[in-house]
């Protein structure tokens, strides 16, 4: 077997060859990435409901694998904060969060959503995750920012009760002010950082000098809230074992999504890779290593993992060029985890929700809002109501993304069952256009002259079929129908009956349907059907000039039209 053979199926064999320079530049580009992974990785950790710990074990193992069998090798992968979101959202109330029934809940969707994201690569189902639009992504992510957001403001600020009692009885003496100096402070850092060294591992930073700070002043000795103590190590494998029933049921719907969101987040970075590379983006390989990777996270006993779009950003920004420079990521962590966890005992966790504001806030585009309606209104408002759905739903927001997919497949089933069908005119400019929108005389008298831009197939022959009866019945004196059809590209059964019909009708009415720029692969499908026999009542030609100049030749009257058009009708050459 070739390498190139193996290579498709084992993508880590075509890496470069590693020389000094390349594992200098990968190197420091690893250590910029791995520095960001470890404080993300406990963070998200925390938003998802796991043991903190369990975000270094989804920044280990998952991201290895992940690199090894995936395409886009250039990509941060491990705990991202919308998967980690969902994960918390919808194993909430069905166990207790940190709990080891919620790991093992959280572990089975690691697992399942990757079994399903492997069968659809290796079944070469890539194609369909683009059913979801951009619209709808957008409207579901923002909101889910919002909601992150929401989910961190009381860490953040040291809130030690809830919102309720917090509005019942407004008093400073809710509030730790400790840790709100923490969390508010290392927010303000970590913005600054961000704009002006956005490639600065700024969250590892803020994180260590939070964590000296906190020892110094005793913080954790004066019981606030701080990461504490994370089992060193590495992960050790993990069975959930078997999950009854209405547990498995209850976690179909949040795994198909997870499934969906987590790899659209992938995309969204692998096409910025792949244009980066100047290759084409390999969505079934990237899908097999991304379930092998999430595959490995639930045997870690941690939680789905994802595709950064910031990592990967800043990877690509650090000069990354292969996947060595997240082995050398996935290095560093591992030395955090084997010797450096107790450097992360006394950090604050007003500082970790810090850490996850900062991340999401760059998802949240109220402009992109106003752009959609600028473009497309329809559009806008599916992204819209998929925005109102997921914050009305939380926890269980994935209704939100459902219905917003299942509105833009009813949108599209729409414009293919309604598609634009038009009576054309000549333009002062010699160019055909719509009739009735220019007000443009007819081309010729007796003749409809129609250009569908569609194909024509059963969505869309109905369509075509009804435009011609009704115009023939509002006007009987109408005995030609020209069908400007270079814009149909494809037929189908019904499109083919639908032709037979209107050449049938127009023969009834002694009349001709001339056909202009007809496509070599419809035309050939209607010759196997046997309905472009020669004979009266229909009239081919191979361009619209063609066609314009026999039209304007028919006779003006329309009871000796059927014998000139089928005297002069022309046979084209395929």
């Amino acid at each position: 077997m070739s390498l190139h053979t193996l290579s498709r199926w084992f993508p880590f064999l075509a890496w470069p060859r590693p020389d000094r320079a390349l594992l200098k530049g990968e190197f420091w580009a690893g250590m910029t990435v791995g520095l960001m992974l470890v404080p993300q990785g406990v963070a998200y950790a925390a938003l998802a409901g796991m043991p903190l710990v369990t975000g270094i074990y989804a920044s280990l193992v998952p991201a290895l694998v992940a690199v090894l069998f995936s395409a886009s090798t250039r990509l941060g992968v491990g705990p991202t904060a919308l998967t980690s979101l969902l994960i918390g959202a919808s194993l909430s109330g069905l166990a207790e969060p940190g709990s080891a029934q919620w790991v093992a809940m959280a572990a089975w969707m690691a697992m399942l959503s990757g079994l399903v994201q492997l069968v659809m690569g290796l079944a070469r189902f890539g194609w369909l995750l683009n059913l979801v639009t951009s619209p709808v992504l957008s409207g579901f992510t923002q909101a889910a920012a919002l909601l992150i957001l929401s989910s961190q403001l009381g860490a953040l600020a040291g809130l030690r009760s809830d919102m309720g009692a917090l509005w019942t009885t407004p008093s400073l003496g809710h509030f730790d002010l400790t840790a709100a100096a923490f969390g508010l402070g290392s927010l303000v850092l970590l913005m600054l950082a961000r704009r002006l060294r956005p490639g600065f591992p700024a969250a590892i930073v803020v994180l260590g000098v939070a964590g000296v700070i906190s020892w110094a002043v005793g913080y954790a000795e004066a019981d606030g809230a701080v990461v504490g103590a994370l089992p060193a190590g590495l992960p050790s494998l993990y069975w959930p074992g078997a999950l009854p029933w209405p547990s498995f049921a209850a976690l179909v719907m949040p795994v198909l999504v997870v499934t969906l969101v987590s790899f659209l987040e992938t995309a969204s970075s692998a096409k910025v890779d792949s244009q980066r590379s100047g290759e084409r983006w390999n969505e079934n390989q990237d899908l097999i290593g991304q379930g092998l990777a999430k595959i490995s996270s639930g045997l870690c006993g941690s939680f789905a993992t994802s595709a950064s779009f910031s990592r990967s950003a800043i990877n690509l920004y650090a000069g990354a060029r292969s996947g060595w420079a997240t082995v050398f990521a996935i290095g560093l962590v591992l030395v955090v985890l084997l010797w450096l966890t107790p450097a992360l005992y006394h950090v604050p966790q007003s500082v970790l929700a810090a850490v996850v504001v900062t991340a999401v806030t760059s998802l949240i585009k109220p402009d992109s809002f106003v752009r959609l309606w600028r473009i497309s209104r329809v559009e806008a408002v599916i992204s819209g109501i998929t925005f109102g759905l997921t914050l009305a739903t939380a926890p269980r927001m994935y209704w939100g993304v459902l219905v917003g997919l299942l509105m833009n497949l009813s949108h599209f089933l729409y414009q293919r069952l309604h598609p634009r069908i038009i009576e054309v005119g000549m333009h002062p400019d010699g160019t055909l256009r719509d009739r009735h929108l220019w007000q443009l005389p007819a081309l010729a008298p007796h003749v409809l002259a129609l250009r569908m831009d569609a194909e024509l197939d059963f969505a869309s022959a109905s369509a075509l079929e009804r435009r011609v009866m009704d115009h023939l019945s509002a006007h009987p004196d109408v005995v030609h129908v020209c069908l400007l059809a270079q814009p149909i590209n494809r037929i189908d059964v019904t499109g083919v009956e639908t032709f037979a019909q209107l050449v049938a009708t127009l023969r009834a009415r002694a009349g001709t349907l001339h056909l202009s720029g007809l496509k070599l692969p419809v035309e050939q499908v209607l010759r196997r059907a046997g309905v472009l026999e020669p004979g009266a009542g229909l009239a081919m030609y191979r361009t619209d000039a063609e066609a314009l100049r026999a039209l304007q030749q028919l006779p003006v009257t329309a009871e000796n039209a059927h014998g000139a058009a089928s005297g002069g009708q022309k046979e084209r050459v395929g």
